[in-house]
């Protein structure tokens, strides 16, 4: 079976996740506030940086153009959707955006688009063409959330309103070529909805589906990947002291009886809406952010980078106004990202979905503070170890793990581990290192 083309079991259709995405990072792009012009064109300046840095796949937050009427502040939501077939002209034209995209694939990059399924802007052409295709009460086109006055919400028991968007999903990757879509709201979305799409588009080309979502029924019928929410709000609260690492195994073992090993978990410390309306990372993480990017890095998943990250961009971005990232060179945290990236990229271990690389707690007497993991796959060994105290802290594990390591970022070699001081918010990747002489 070809990657991307789907088979038949029984009633069920399951599909091949790309090759590409098992050691893939994410990183997602905020054209509006990327640069002073915020268009297409300028942040292409940035696509070499963003090579070096060694990531893999460029989401792009929504395209298309932004509805007028009732929008929220001056430029209004991202996900407010005018048009499902045109590109917002503040960002440029298609012609600028496919270039885009040809240039990003001339680099080795993939690229994925946001879409809005679940809702559109109240100056939306459908609402006078089709009002059928929106949900009504009392003869009333409705928003799908109170606090969402600024969008429509469309209603998926109505057939056509189902083939126009799947047509719409199609026209993006016929025209431009991109490789995928991250799915805002996929739940509030019918899963059946989605099997039907990703059916069509996977007859059109081999692509890649992330859910803004949990619910597995949604990995089951149509996407290759979810969203690791509650590793994200674990990080947040063990950093804040409102829970600690004895909450970890717990979560892994949900991820285990929820989901197949097949799906893809993203796990993230910051995105658009976590960064606008929670606050920047340092607000939430504190001085251990680089611990918790190290986790998110070596855990089961595809691990994300958001807008500005990379420099430690220490601002919340306004969501409905324009507000420019101030791009400051940040050498450390770019060495300390490129070489995540590099890790993943090197490390059979840390592969994710289908051919993951396996994942293993090692307990201890101070799951409190430390927090420590293996991965494994074939000859690659990756151990890691965490401390999320602001104090040093002694770690015992009850028996030696027996070998040769190199800790991967002082670049040290350490014999048969069991016995260490960690320094406040120390991150150790030790990578075993096997002999050539060994039968």
């Amino acid at each position: 079976m070809e990657k991307g083309e789907y088979k038949i079991e029984g009633n069920k259709k399951i599909w091949e996740t790309v090759s590409w995405a098992g050691n893939a990072s994410m990183y997602e792009v905020n054209i509006r506030q990327y640069t002073p012009e915020g268009t297409f064109n300028a942040f292409m300046s940035h696509l070499p940086r963003l090579k070096e840095l060694g990531l893999d796949i460029l989401w792009f937050m929504p395209v298309t153009p932004i509805s007028r009427k009732n929008r929220k502040g001056s430029l209004g939501s991202y996900y407010a959707v005018q048009d499902y077939r045109k590109v917002n002209p503040d960002y440029g034209t298609l012609e600028d955006f496919k270039n885009l995209v040809k240039q990003a694939h001339g680099l080795g990059f993939k690229v994925i688009l946001d879409w809005v399924a679940n809702h559109t802007g109240w100056d939306n052409p459908l609402l006078e063409e089709h009002p059928d295709w929106y949900i009504q009460k009392n003869g009333e086109i409705v928003s799908p959330v109170e606090d969402w006055s600024d969008v429509a919400a469309l209603n998926y028991n109505n057939r056509d309103l189902r083939d126009y968007m799947i047509e719409s999903m199609i026209y993006w990757i016929r025209e431009t070529d991109i490789d995928g879509y991250r799915c805002d709201m996929a739940a509030l979305v019918p899963a059946d909805f989605w099997k039907e799409a990703r059916e069509a588009l996977e007859k059109v080309k081999p692509v890649f589906m992330l859910a803004e979502a949990w619910e597995p029924v949604l990995t089951e019928k149509a996407f290759d990947a979810c969203y690791g929410w509650d590793l994200h709000h674990l990080m947040n609260n063990i950093a804040q002291r409102k829970q600690d690492g004895t909450s970890l195994p717990d979560y892994f073992h949900k991820l285990k009886t929820l989901y197949s090993e097949e799906t893809i978990i993203m796990n993230f410390i910051d995105n658009h809406d976590e960064n606008s309306w929670q606050g920047h990372i340092q607000e939430r993480l504190g001085e251990a952010f680089r611990l918790y990017a190290v986790l998110m890095y070596t855990v089961p998943g595809m691990p994300l980078v958001y807008t500005g990250q990379e420099i430690c961009f220490n601002k919340r971005l306004l969501f409905f106004e324009k507000d420019v990232v101030e791009w400051e060179e940040n050498p450390e945290l770019s060495v300390f990202y490129r070489k995540l990236n590099d890790l993943k990229h090197q490390n059979p271990a840390l592969l994710t979905g289908k051919n993951r690389g396996c994942f293993h707690i090692i307990r201890h007497q101070n799951e409190k503070e430390i927090f420590v993991f293996e991965r494994f796959k074939g000859d690659s060994h990756v151990i890691v170890i965490l401390n999320f105290s602001a104090e040093k802290q002694e770690l015992h594990l009850e028996s030696v793990l027996p070998g040769t390591f190199l800790e991967y970022f002082d670049d040290e070699k350490a014999e048969n581990l069991r016995r260490m001081t960690l320094s406040p918010y120390a991150y150790k990747v030790y990578i075993k290192q096997f002999s050539p002489y060994a039968f």
